[in-house]
């Protein structure tokens, strides 16, 4: 193998593909990146065995091509090293068989790399039907859901977003028990079978990164898996196993509190009461709504006490008095979009539900917590 690239297209591809090597690896070969050299062009491939990221580098976008040929190369530096190359173009040429020589006209390396023969078959695998959306909108989907996942692998069903689709909906939905989030969208052209299957959300942090420029996104859904395929880049990661929660019956669909408030002042007045707890565990803030206004306050014993008033609009007669965690509020808040927003409320033990005046397709439910 032989070849010369520009720096640039090298490292963006690099960049993408390191992200499914695992530093918990114990599988050696699989602490490499496979760099697979043919008339065609450049693929580089990583994995971990349960994430595998490859990216393609059409021959019209590598300098020269001298020869073909595989090698893998260790993961480790090659990031580094391409990226702090003195110059714009970086020749490749394999040396002694499983050695390579990576050079510009002013410095080289000399790298060992591993045997291609051990490198496992990774098939990545493209379904007959797969679902194509735009990859903008499917950029604001994890962002909108992703955050509200477990961390806490006690129950590792909910560390993944459940993604359903029935008919022309599209919904996916993220919670760790303490907190939910739910976003639906509907699609153009209807599907003929219904898909219910859980991404580990580490996996769609990670896609999320490779999200840049709008094109389409073709979604690849099998039983054990799912494959992304977006521009040049094939993404695949393993599903989860096990049945996701029913979560349909856990939104209220009757308020008796209806709050209608600005996000951006909702938003800062919360940030602002919460200094006072943010090193405490739950970072607890309360709400209180009385005679059609809403304070939202915090104390703490050591340092003192907060107080914010927000303008809202709602029955003069309603009244309560309910305690969050502000780093969930927060988190949910960020994900809007639309200045205008609606607090919807029952009892203090009941969730409190927050989604947009316009937007229907977004909405985040908080459960409360109990101060007494």
């Amino acid at each position: 193998m032989k070849f010369t690239i520009k720096k640039n297209i090298l490292l963006e591809n690099l960049t993408h593909v390191i992200k499914a090597i695992s530093i918990k690896n114990i599988i050696p070969i699989l602490n490499g990146i496979k760099f697979e050299l043919t008339e065609e062009g450049l693929s580089l491939t990583a994995s971990d065995s349960e994430l595998t990221i490859k990216a393609f580098i059409d021959a019209k976008e590598i300098t020269n091509i001298e020869s073909t040929g595989i090698i893998i190369i260790q993961s480790k530096f090659i990031t580094e090293i391409v990226r702090k190359m003195p110059s714009d173009i970086i020749n490749f040429e394999v040396i002694d068989g499983l050695k390579i020589k990576i050079y510009t006209e002013s410095n080289q390396y000399n790298l060992n790399c591993l045997d291609p023969k051990e490198y496992p078959n990774l098939k990545l695998e493209e379904s007959k039907t797969p679902l194509t959306i735009r990859s903008d909108l499917f950029k604001t989907i994890i962002n909108q859901t992703v955050f509200a996942i477990s961390t806490q692998e006690l129950r590792p069903i909910l560390t993944g977003v459940n993604l359903k689709l029935v008919g022309n909906t599209l919904e996916c939905v993220a919670t760790d028990s303490y907190r939910l989030s739910k976003k639906n969208i509907v699609l153009d052209t209807p599907v003929k079978e219904e898909i219910n299957i859980v991404i580990p959300g580490k996996n769609l942090i990670e896609f999320d990164k490779i999200l840049s420029e709008d094109a389409d996104l073709e979604l690849h859904m099998f039983n054990t898996k799912i494959l992304f395929k977006y521009k040049n880049i094939l993404f695949q990661s393993n599903l989860l196993n096990g049945t996701y929660p029913n979560t349909a019956n856990l939104i209220p669909t009757e308020f008796e509190i209806i709050a209608k408030t600005n996000l951006s002042n909702y938003f800062a007045a919360i940030d602002r009461a919460s200094l006072l707890t943010a090193g405490k565990d739950k970072n607890i803030v309360k709400m209180k709504i009385e005679n059609g206004q809403m304070i939202i306050n915090s104390y703490a014993s050591e340092i003192g006490k907060v107080e914010e008033r927000v303008n809202i609009e709602t029955d003069q007669a309603a009244k309560l008095d309910i305690s969050f965690s502000a780093k969930y509020m927060l988190e949910a808040l960020k994900t809007l979009k639309d200045e205008e927003i609606l607090i919807l409320l029952n009892t203090d033990v009941k969730p409190i539900v927050i989604k947009s005046v316009k937007d229907e397709s977004l909405i985040h439910l908080i459960l409360p917590i109990k101060t007494y």
